[in-house]
């Protein structure tokens, strides 16, 4: 595709940037916690008229427990491209009107500015400089904003992963880590372990007593030493309970850990560990329940190639481009799982995520818009 062309997009696009501030402050200031449908909806109706405006033939897909679904498709057909965005956020209603959205410089504060309402102020834009500058491509778009992200996309999992399938790559908004696009993501698993012993009187009748507050600490410090910083792996015990009076030698105790890996080699090999945990004493029980979650965004060369592309064109619009990885999960974790090319972090620049610093580069909106632009222009049949 034309290099001049997509310089023309960017110069549109930092154009407009005060216009896509103004939207992106728009967005913040309506509220979607995952946990308050009515929330996700309304702002979904406002994503809904947008999308209306730039031409997509939109579907709302209802969903009973969390938000309702947005897909909006221009040129319908297989292949082409599919984006992915979250409308839901971690913040609870009321949180704007005391921690009110702010621009300091080149940063705009505010909840979810950056996790992921940047995101989707960039995605809208994006096709709005193609359809303003008579550039929109040929091949199938389709953009899907899901309601669930923040507590793992189980109601719009089937959607995602449908759409991924039907297109030739996956381009996801997330934010990019430290301004790098994300070509690597780790898989996520969850366990619950409970150690289980004997109750006894701690003074009367201690010796017949059998303490699973000391067997499940055999087994937290075998868990911990799971971790393998030199391979990526991670085994975190977060959460720990049991007990129920200083007095009585406990008979059950429990804690929950996540496991993190960046391939599913890896991820398939601590689970192997974990599940063979063996107890110390002789007449406890280890009870060990979950599994693989999410599977991990492996760097295939199939990605490797899109990000290259992203970062040639880029160049040539004289911007810099790094890749990266995480420890995070998002729904690019789904689709690459599937082997469909993906692309993450297409979103606003910025950092403090699910944090009250959370804040997104004003300048990043107009030049992440503009390498997405770029990017749904060219064919990606060949990754495929």
């Amino acid at each position: 595709m034309s290099s001049a062309q997509n310089r023309h997009i960017l110069d549109y696009l930092r154009q407009h940037q005060q216009q896509m501030v103004s939207d992106l402050r728009r967005f913040i200031e309506l509220e979607s916690p995952t946990s308050h449908k009515p929330a996700v909806d309304a702002f979904g109706a406002a994503l809904a008229e947008e999308l209306r405006g730039l031409g997509g033939d939109l579907e709302i897909i209802p969903k009973a427990e969390v938000g309702d679904v947005l897909r909006a498709r221009w040129n319908p057909g297989a292949g082409g491209v599919v984006i992915l965005s979250h409308m839901d956020t971690v913040w609870d209603v009321g949180t704007v009107a005391g921690r009110p959205t702010r621009i300091d410089g080149d940063r705009i504060y505010g909840v979810g500015s950056m996790d992921m309402k940047g995101g989707i102020v960039i995605a809208l834009w994006a096709l709005r400089a193609l359809r303003e500058l008579e550039l929109f491509p040929t091949q199938p778009i389709t953009y899907l904003l899901n309601s669930d992200e923040e507590t793992g996309s189980r109601h719009s999992s089937a959607e995602i992963e449908a759409e991924a399938l039907a297109h030739d790559v996956v381009f996801v908004t997330e934010p990019p880590q430290d301004g790098k696009y994300k070509t690597q993501r780790k898989g996520v698993s969850h366990y619950t372990l409970t150690a289980m012993g004997r109750a006894a009187h701690s003074g009367a009748d201690h010796a017949r007593g059998i303490n699973a507050i000391e067997e499940l600490s055999h087994q937290v410090l075998a868990v911990q030493a799971m971790t393998d910083y030199s391979i990526g792996t991670t085994a975190n015990v977060g959460v720990i309970s049991g007990g129920t009076r200083p007095n009585v030698v406990p008979a059950e105790a429990s804690c929950q850990i996540n496991v993190r890996a960046t391939s599913r080699v890896k991820q398939n090999a601590i689970h192997e560990q974990i599940m063979g945990l063996q107890a110390r004493h002789p007449e406890a029980k280890l009870l060990i329940e979950g599994g693989v979650g999410v599977p991990p965004m492996e760097r295939t060369a199939q990605i490797a190639a899109l990000f290259k592309r992203a970062q040639t064109l880029a160049e040539e619009m004289g911007i810099a481009l790094d890749e990266g990885s995480t420890g995070g999960g998002s729904d690019g974790n789904k689709t690459a799982a599937l082997g469909v090319p993906t692309l993450d972090g297409m979103g606003i620049v910025g950092d403090g995520g699910h944090a009250i610093n959370e804040y997104g580069e004003v300048s990043s909106l107009s030049e992440r818009a503009a390498i997405m632009a770029a990017m749904l222009r060219e064919r990606h049949e060949a990754l495929a």
